[in-house]
């Protein structure tokens, strides 16, 4: 479908049946649409179309001076090296980490939208946030971009790889020559790690993930591996790991979220 064809429809589609936020639920209208207060909705703006303009603003987006291994943001005077907690034991096998938003309020509301509902049409709005984090958008720009991999069962029953769409995503947003490359796979159908600590997380993904059949890691190329959320890193590092055993020796790491 043309572009202009495409945005024909979807204004349409928006007059016939407005969106509502993923977060509040309440109605989102397009900047400048005069039914938005006569609606009780809000305007958005800058690409937005899934969050109305108060949940826009409660979205805590990261910026410099920020953790170089996990992108946590650091508050107040930086002055020296400063231990960040959340990367206390990881050991990275990675040079760097970078996140754009904290996995709270709105951005969890859209993680949890794409992944546990099928929420496709939050990727826009996730888009827009890279858009808005600049800082993420340098560090990929040239870059392999590595989706972390989901085990063929969770990818058949969820219908999709959540991370290869943001991944691809990224990659339009940042330019530059960067491109999404699925050089890995799951091997281990682990449990889910959300009720784990980092100790637990790492021993649950021991040999979970492989280098993908017939690809090759090239040791001069920039590899970005790109999950949706860096919780404690135990995934990321252990996809950094499986990338530096194959040849991989610039890798750096980039999330969605933080937290």
């Amino acid at each position: 479908m043309k572009p202009r064809l495409s945005q024909l429809v979807r204004g349409l589609s928006d007059a016939v049946f407005p969106p509502s936020c993923v977060h509040c639920r309440g109605l989102v209208e397009a900047e400048g649409d005069p039914r938005a207060a006569a609606a009780g909705g809000l305007t958005t703006e800058g690409g937005f179309r899934h969050l109305c303009a108060r949940c826009v603003a409660q979205l805590d987006f990261v910026q410099p001076p920020h953790c170089t291994t996990c992108g946590s943001p650091f508050f107040g005077e930086v002055e020296g090296e400063r231990v960040c907690p959340h990367c206390e034991g990881l050991q990275p096998a990675f040079r760097e980490g970078r996140t754009a938003v904290l996995f709270k309020g709105p951005a969890r509301a859209l993680v949890i939208e794409l992944k546990y509902h099928r929420g496709l049409h939050v990727l826009e709005d996730m888009e827009a946030i890279f858009r808005r984090a600049p800082h993420v958008c340098e560090l990929v720009r040239g870059a392999v971009l590595v989706p972390v991999p989901l085990h063929p069962r969770k990818e058949r029953e969820r219908g999709f790889n959540q991370t290869a769409l943001l991944a691809a995503r990224l990659a339009r947003v940042a330019g530059g020559a960067a491109r999404v490359e699925a050089v890995l796979r799951r091997v281990e159908d682990t449990p889910t790690q959300t009720a784990f600590d980092r100790r637990s997380r790492m021993a649950n993904l021991k040999n979970a993930f492989a280098l993908a059949r017939g690809a090759a890691i090239n040791p001069e190329f920039h590899y970005v591996i790109v999950d949706d959320v860096f919780t404690t890193g135990s995934t990321l590092n252990r996809c950094a790991q499986t990338l530096r055993r194959a040849g991989g020796l610039k890798l750096d790491v980039v999330t969605f979220g933080h937290g």
